[in-house]
């Protein structure tokens, strides 16, 4: 374990701390802590997600670079959406 601990990598610190900023916004989500609609939920999801993609362009995989990708996307149209609706006359 030790070994294991010593071979991480500042890029692989920062990876890991983008998974838990991801897993904690869903598990929010989950737990009826936070809600979807909320803008704390893509803007999460975008800095977890850009952080796991810093560290994959240190350690490169394709299938989880497309994942992040995606994910980037959706949290981006997200975050539009709610600067639009909260701009929208009622």
């Amino acid at each position: 374990m030790a070994a294991f601990i010593s071979s991480l990598t500042v890029a692989d610190a920062i990876g890991s701390f983008g998974a838990l900023l991801v897993v904690a916004a869903y598990f929010a989500t989950q737990m009826r802590m936070m809600n979807s609609d909320d803008l704390a939920f893509p803007v999460i999801n975008l800095l977890g997600s850009a952080l796991i993609v810093y560290s994959l362009l240190q350690n490169f995989n394709l299938a989880s670079m497309l994942i992040e990708g995606f994910w980037i996307i959706i949290s981006l149209i997200g975050i539009i959406q709610h600067i639009r609706l909260r701009r929208s006359p009622e």
